[in-house]
């Protein structure tokens, strides 16, 4: 028989690489400038019904534009399917990253998989996705220290700090919803700094609600909180008041100062307890301007909006993005490696200097 001559092998091999080339790789494996240029990254939100996401949806779609990409921000209005099925639409439509803000942290499995099957690289943004390998780096905050300066305000504004034998106080504690990966981190630092008081009955829970599953608030709703602490206000606080609450998240705060304000608080007989929250939402930082909510955590959402631009730059560059943390984060099937910014704890004392003095509101927004 026969063999073919080295040519056509040659020629064939010639050929194949001026296939690869022509779609848009360069030389180390990343995109070429030319496809670079103008490439669309998809951004999946949760939801417009929190300002906080509006926010970050702006800003990841600026920071990625001004390093030339087009963008299709889209949001999946809490709805776990509504946000698979506007990902796999941006799949379809050939983007070639995304940036994912989970709504159900466990519904992605299959959609990250076909943006890997398509060579689509996935950056989960501030909530990790869980159970896949198909997540490539995770930029968020320093969750964990998030709940610790929750509960160390809370152990500092009722004076328990330095050996103090004051007490007991009550306390009711509130957590995320539960399938936000984040919620976890908030709850175990915050009782990391919690937890020592309780055992020593310093702090009471009065409604005895204390285990994670019990204290979870779906979707991080505002209204579910509240109904929460109606009950609770109801059940347990027939006699005795609130002195503090551990409040996640800015919009179940002003659900829980609703259902506090139904119960007379906020009065001489009763007045209102120390409230933490996270966000620095508008409504909350106004809240505590008036003496209402006690403290927020501020996370600077340009700085993560940057961070994550960068991630997906070097990502398609075939670059590896900076990180810096390569253990804290496992989901499930491997710990996807991280960028954490750092939050900053806000109240009455500060939110000047912080919040206006940052840039993040100016004082007309807040009278």
């Amino acid at each position: 028989m026969k063999l073919p001559s080295a040519a056509p092998v040659a020629f064939l091999a010639l050929t194949l690489s001026v296939s690869v080339s022509g779609c848009g790789q360069s030389d180390d494996g990343g995109l070429d400038e030319k496809s670079l240029k103008g490439a669309t990254i998809g951004i999946a939100m949760p939801t417009k019904s929190s300002e906080r996401w509006i926010a970050d949806g702006a800003n990841v779609k600026k920071e990625l534009e001004a390093k030339g990409y087009k963008t299709k921000l889209v949001f999946g209005e809490d709805d776990p399917d509504q946000q698979v099925a506007q990902i796999e639409n941006l799949i379809t439509q050939g983007v070639k990253a995304l940036v994912i803000a989970a709504i159900d942290n466990k519904s992605l499995n299959n959609v990250t998989q076909q943006a890997a099957d398509a060579g689509i690289p996935v950056i989960a943004y501030d909530r990790l996705i869980l159970g896949t390998k198909n997540v490539d780096y995770y930029a968020s905050f320093d969750n964990e220290k998030v709940g610790r300066l929750q509960g160390r305000y809370i152990v500092e504004k009722l004076g328990l700090e330095g050996g103090s034998e004051k007490g007991p106080f009550n306390i009711e504690l509130f957590a995320g919803s539960n399938d936000d990966n984040n919620t976890r981190y908030f709850f175990r630092g915050a009782m990391t700094i919690l937890q020592p008081y309780l055992e020593k009955g310093q702090l009471v829970v009065g409604s005895g609600q204390t285990e994670l599953n019990r204290i979870t608030t779906l979707r991080w709703d505002g209204a579910t909180a509240q109904k929460r602490m109606e009950d609770i206000l109801t059940s347990s606080y027939k006699h005795g008041k609130v002195d503090a609450v551990l409040s996640p998240y800015d919009g179940i705060s002003i659900g829980i100062i609703s259902a506090l304000k139904s119960d007379a608080y906020g009065s001489k007989a009763k007045p209102w307890p120390v409230i933490t929250g996270q966000d620095a939402e508008l409504a909350s930082v106004k809240s505590i301007i008036s003496g209402q909510q006690t403290q927020t955590v501020y996370k600077d959402l340009r700085k993560l909006a940057k961070v994550t631009a960068n991630m997906v730059d070097a990502t398609l560059r075939n670059k590896k993005p900076r990180i810096n943390d390569t253990k804290s984060y496992n989901n499930r099937v491997k710990v996807v490696p991280a960028y954490l910014l750092q939050p900053v704890s806000v109240d009455k004392s500060n939110y000047k200097k912080v919040l206006v003095g940052g840039g993040w509101y100016t004082e007309d927004e807040l009278n």
